[in-house]
């Protein structure tokens, strides 16, 4: 029976014919050894639609080596991404859902996870919702108790960027843009964002963010996707070894915000500065790990050149029965660690298996959380006239034993 797929191929003009679906292979499985993985494939098909009547599309992308990502331009939110283990078989390590309504329903917003998304303006935390700049207070949603959480009700994750496929030089992709309006959740400034997502030949997904600004506005954009490097529904990731490339962290009141210390992690279960299974010491009587219940904290990069503007090493994390091994790099100062403290197993993912208890963590590149709040943190204001850039790189690979051993 001919193979049919629900996505269209993407004509990118001349030079693009890596990007498409050879016909006998469509037509034959069995022609690429009865694997349906493609070799360099971008593909658009429609996800759902919004409840104004707004069409959402996902691209399916695909390099050489059969590694495939889905992104829908509703948030930006990476549906799904699989990864081959230590024997080549692929799973997808990405939490999220295969409908548009799931993303939509009542259950998820109220959970309100941020699976896969991009995250602004500002990405964290910002204190009691208010910040003050030029001289004029703030004021913002607070959307996390008394709180402005990742940009607020409406923030960047729930809205409809406009995607542009390309391939280049390093792989395919899309740039996703979108224009943040003068006192859009009660931020000052017009900005427009453009967030790319690049997927490699060299089995990394390269994620490199823009915006600018007509006024004086604090920016802080990350990506919030969370990873199972066994596979998303497969349980627990308290066995996944982390190694995050910092001395320090940014310890937190009971609110999550941020004391305005920089303090050193030896001697505290925040240290991993060598591999080490997140839930050896997640249940230790500290009292930051009380008020996270778990690891819910930013993380201090030793950027050992400062004044590089290359992505260096944050952090690193391996599954030992998978082999699966994630590298993120970054040009940002900070990283949050989440464990996944409050999924709570309500909410199903593409498997059918619900996503239960520390079932995903996420790791987000940043500035600190209230920086606009504490004069002793990297600033995020973005003036008229700058250009905000930042890169963060994730890659993908597999080993039989643990990094350093």
């Amino acid at each position: 029976m001919p193979f049919t797929s629900p996505f269209s191929r993407l004509t990118l003009g001349a030079g693009a014919a890596v990007l498409l679906i050879a016909a006998a292979q469509a037509e034959d499985p069995a022609a690429d050894g009865g694997d349906d993985r493609r070799a360099g494939t971008l593909e658009k098909a429609t996800f759902g639609e919004l409840p104004d009547g707004r069409t959402v599309d996902v691209y399916r992308i695909a390099n050489a080596n059969g590694i495939e990502m889905r992104v829908i331009n509703y948030g930006g939110i990476i549906v799904s991404l699989k990864t081959p283990d230590k024997h080549g078989e692929f799973d997808d390590i990405a939490l999220g859902f295969d409908s548009l309504e799931a993303y939509l329903s009542d259950t998820y917003r109220q959970a309100n996870p941020y699976f896969g998304a991009l995250i602004g303006r500002y990405g964290n935390r910002i204190a009691d919702g208010r910040f003050s700049l030029g001289g004029e207070t703030y004021s913002l949603a607070t959307n996390d108790g008394d709180n402005h959480l990742h940009g607020g009700q409406q923030g960047l994750d729930k809205v409809l960027w406009q995607a542009e496929p390309f391939e280049n030089d390093e792989g395919a992709g899309l740039v996703l843009s979108y224009t943040s309006e003068d006192g859009e959740e009660g931020y000052p400034g017009r900005l427009e964002t453009q967030v790319t997502y690049t997927l490699t030949a060299a089995d990394e997904l390269v994620v490199d963010y823009r915006a600018t600004t007509d006024k004086a506005t604090p920016v802080n954009l990350t990506q919030h996707s969370y990873f199972n490097l066994e596979g998303e529904g497969s349980g627990s990731i308290l066995d996944h070894y982390m190694m995050i490339n910092a001395d320090a962290f940014t310890p937190v009141d009971d609110t999550l915000i941020p004391t305005g210390e920089i303090r050193p992690v030896e001697g505290t279960p925040f240290d991993f500065t060598q591999p080490t299974p997140i839930g050896e010491r997640i249940e230790q009587d500290n009292e930051q790990l009380t008020f996270g219940k778990g690891y819910d904290h930013n993380f201090v990069l030793a950027r050992q050149d400062a004044s590089s503007g290359d992505a260096l090493l944050a952090a690193r994390v391996w599954e030992p029965d998978s082999g699966r091994l994630l590298e993120i790099s970054t040009t940002e100062p900070g990283i949050q660690f989440y464990s996944g403290n409050f999924l709570a197993g309500d909410l199903t993912g593409k498997q059918g298996q619900a996503y239960e208890h520390r079932s995903g963590f996420a790791l987000e590149t940043q500035h600190y959380p209230d920086s606009p709040n504490q004069a002793n943190f990297p600033s995020t204001i973005l003036e008229p006239g700058e250009t905000y850039r930042t890169r963060t790189i994730y890659r993908f690979s597999a080993q039989e034993e643990a990094p350093g051993s």
